[in-house]
């Protein structure tokens, strides 16, 4: 106790700056002057064009000489005959691609990690992993191939003659399971990576205690994947109104707009094909609010599930 008394005080650890910290990393942080760099460049610039969507841009007058009109064109989209089946197509298609796909890696990466013969394991993630590298004009003649009306695979399988490309009611599925076809298997990479990091130690006392497999997948295998499930699906989240726009623009028709007419495809054809600038930009404007909208909403709820993930 007498030692304990005599014992000269703790000295108190002052605490770095910022800016000595930064002194103490600086090769790291000119590293990071690179991305940063061209995040503002490439990101961050740009966005001043954002104001034509409140302009009557004209190319000969240039940005600053074209007149302010305010909110027109918004209304003009407003007010438009497809608005409405625009952004219904848009959010069906994009909310049904997240509802069936999101879950598949998920499942795909919890079936693979019981398998324990690494070569045939790495064969099929291999085979899963091969879709995502095919492009999607490849993937969109594939999909004319196998579903035309004649000779394609789909209708001598089933006997018949139907043009599913015509079909409004089919565009869906089609857009969906070739999606899933194409990006499940590119999607369990993060799974098999978060997998990969729990203790085997876990799964042999799993198999002492008596746990059967699905019960090892339900408390050891899921409680590892909730904090990368939740990213991923803020991150889906935040692009629920991005439909892709090549895939749909590629396998549109005329017959099947009913289900594929979306504002990616409008704004397209109104910027690029008609030269509508300020409005084509006003109705991608909206289309980016609603994302990051939604963004905002997905990250608090899912903010309550896993403490670990936020992004806001």
């Amino acid at each position: 106790m007498d030692n304990l008394k005599n014992s000269p005080p703790a000295v108190a650890v002052k605490e770095k700056s910022v800016w000595q910290r930064m002194a103490s990393y600086w090769q790291l942080y000119l590293m990071l002057l690179i991305p940063v760099a061209l995040t503002i460049i490439y990101k961050y610039i740009p966005m001043y064009g954002i104001q034509i969507a409140f302009r009557d841009f004209k190319s000969l007058r240039g940005m600053w000489g074209s007149e302010w009109v305010g909110l027109k064109w918004f209304q003009r989209f407003f007010s438009s005959p497809n608005c409405v089946r625009m952004i219904k197509n848009t959010v069906l298609l994009s909310f049904y691609s997240l509802l069936w796909s999101f879950p598949i890696p998920i499942i795909l990466s919890l079936a693979l990690n019981q398998l324990r013969f690494n070569k045939f394991k790495r064969t099929v993630q291999t085979i899963l992993y091969a879709p995502h590298f095919i492009s999607i004009m490849v993937v969109c003649g594939m999909l004319r191939i196998f579903l035309s009306p004649s000779g394609g695979l789909i209708n001598l399988i089933a006997g018949t003659g139907i043009d599913f490309l015509s079909e409004a009611a089919a565009f869906r599925t089609i857009y969906i399971a070739s999606g899933i076809w194409q990006d499940a298997g590119w999607g369990i990479i993060v799974y098999m990576a978060s997998l990969a990091n729990i203790d085997t130690a876990h799964y042999e006392a799993a198999k002492i205690d008596g746990a059967s497999m699905f019960q090892r997948i339900r408390y050891i295998d899921l409680p590892e994947l909730v904090p990368q499930i939740v990213l991923m699906l803020i991150m889906s989240a935040g692009n629920l109104m991005n439909v892709g726009f090549e895939k749909v623009f590629l396998l549109q028709t005329d017959l099947n707009k009913a289900t594929s007419d979306v504002i990616a495809v409008y704004v397209y054809q109104q910027g690029i094909e008609h030269a509508k600038y300020s409005y084509s930009t006003a109705v991608g404007l909206f289309n980016t609010v609603v994302n990051v909208i939604l963004l905002i909403m997905v990250n608090k709820i899912t903010s309550k599930i896993s403490e670990d993930v936020s992004f806001v």
